[in-house]
């Protein structure tokens, strides 16, 4: 939990030098979290200047994230096409929503509309090839294949994490995702947990 907390308070540093926001950048937050279970939840509402400058989008009904975060607009969806228009935005933050949005179709249009209503965006995704699975903390185990992950986890408690829950993501697969959805131009950067790469931030 304090790596993921350390992570996240990199990530959103990171955010601030790359993409340098200003009072006036409208800003996209896909993937608002309803239920905040550690400090770094809603990390951007939580620390960002202009808080009325930023759209949450999201799944859930935000009861109480807006009455945690009353500058904030937070919109519904149902997950698919988003309720906007195209480049209303100028900046998109993503943090670790693209492996629960779920399949590869699912991913690709997931990335395809925020391409389509940002200008530039900050995605960030965890490391599938990182030794312990972030969300269970459970080590190695993510590493074979799904349909046998699944079951494992529902045999030890923890089927929450199952099926759509979550699809997990190499460096390769984000690549090929990146490609499927038409974006050429685009960096990855690779954040590093000693000698291992936890997560990846994509950057376009």
């Amino acid at each position: 939990m304090k790596i993921s907390s350390f992570n996240r308070e990199r990530k959103y540093k990171l955010f601030l030098e790359l993409m340098k926001p200003e009072s006036q950048t409208s800003i996209l937050d896909v993937g608002y979290t309803e239920e905040e279970y550690r400090p770094s939840d809603n990390l951007l509402e939580k620390s960002y200047a202009y808080p009325e400058k930023i759209t949450a989008l999201g799944i859930d009904q935000p009861t109480k994230f807006s009455a945690r975060y009353l500058k904030v607009k937070a919109v519904v969806y149902d997950g698919k096409k988003f309720p906007f228009t195209n480049k209303q935005f100028d900046l998109c933050w993503s943090n670790a929503v693209l492996e629960h949005v779920g399949g590869e179709a699912d991913q690709v249009l997931f990335l395809q509309e925020i391409k389509r209503v940002s200008k530039r965006a900050f995605i960030s995704t965890p490391n599938k090839c990182f030794p312990i699975e972030l969300h269970t903390k459970i080590p190695l185990l993510h590493w074979l294949p799904k349909p046998m992950f699944d079951r494992i986890l529902k045999l030890i408690g923890k089927s929450w994490a199952a099926g759509e829950y979550m699809n997990l993501l190499n460096l390769k697969q984000v690549q090929d995702l990146l490609e499927n959805a038409g974006i050429t131009d685009y960096q990855i950067i690779k954040n590093k947990f000693l000698f291992w790469t936890i997560d990846f931030v994509i950057v376009f």
